[in-house]
């Protein structure tokens, strides 16, 4: 008997930046795309709907789902109120299997995709680069941040500051001027450690860099591969792992898909 895949419901966190909200939808439209033997959905944990556990309803009775989350650290929203959604959606009645996968980040393509954006936007060899992260007051959410700051620094070949815009240190005007401080006759490249344009990547603009990179999505640009590579293998490796433990005597609650 051929078994139906899970749904795929990429969760994002929302915004009210029309130009942010195209770009989103781009990057779910194009894991559509590319994975059209799936059922693709898009949800939002904040400021757009419809929100996850909306989504999860529309779902036929007992549809298995993973939630994918657009997000590049594991923070709050993962470890709260996805895995919330993904706990009441299983214990309802009927039941539904939904589970949650890791965030994006960290992830060496992801890497890649900023230092693209960094050449995009002309970087040079004696440049300082400082990567703009979101912040969190999950400690676990800052280092994923700071580990994608060495996954750049290793890419680029070069130092790599981080600074973060809320809830962490240094806040990123901070990294900005102590990098123009080391170095003064540099010129100090933000590369945006963001997903896609809204009110965030205005902060990155106004933190004093004397060049800022465009986010990972870009209004009006294909997604790039790089990044609807990771969503998909997010997808992927969890579902093999739910496959692992049903099959060879895991988890007693493993869900066969």
């Amino acid at each position: 008997m051929t078994i139906a895949p899970p749904v795929l419901l990429a969760a994002s966190h929302g915004t009210s930046d029309p130009a942010g909200r195209r770009a989103v939808a781009s990057l779910v439209s194009a894991v559509a795309e590319r994975r059209r033997d799936l059922t693709v959905v898009g949800a939002f944990v904040d400021v757009q709907q419809p929100d996850v556990p909306t989504a999860l309803e529309t779902l036929a009775d007992g549809t298995p789902a993973v939630i994918v989350p657009l997000l590049l650290s594991s923070g709050y929203h993962v470890h709260v109120d996805l895995a919330e959604a993904a706990d009441e959606a299983t214990r309802s009645s009927p039941p539904r299997p939904v589970v949650v996968t890791s965030a994006l980040g960290p992830d060496a393509r992801l890497a890649r995709i900023l230092a693209q954006r960094l050449a995009a936007a002309g970087i040079r060899d004696e440049d300082s680069v400082v990567l703009a992260a979101a912040g969190s007051s999950d400690s676990g959410a800052v280092e994923d941040c700071r580990v994608m700051g060495s996954m750049l620094a290793a890419e680029l070949g070069r130092p790599v500051t981080v600074g973060f815009l809320s809830a962490a240190e240094p806040r990123i005007e901070q990294a900005v001027e102590r990098a123009r401080t080391e170095s003064p006759d540099r010129r100090v490249v933000i590369a945006s450690y963001l997903l896609a344009p809204g009110y965030f990547q205005s902060l990155v603009h106004r933190a004093g860099g004397d060049v800022v990179t465009d986010p990972l999505l870009i209004d009006g640009q294909a997604p790039p591969w790089e990044l609807v590579d990771v969503v998909i293998d997010r997808f992927v490796r969890l579902c093999d792992e739910r496959f692992t433990e049903a099959y060879q005597g895991g988890r007693a609650n493993a869900t066969t898909w």
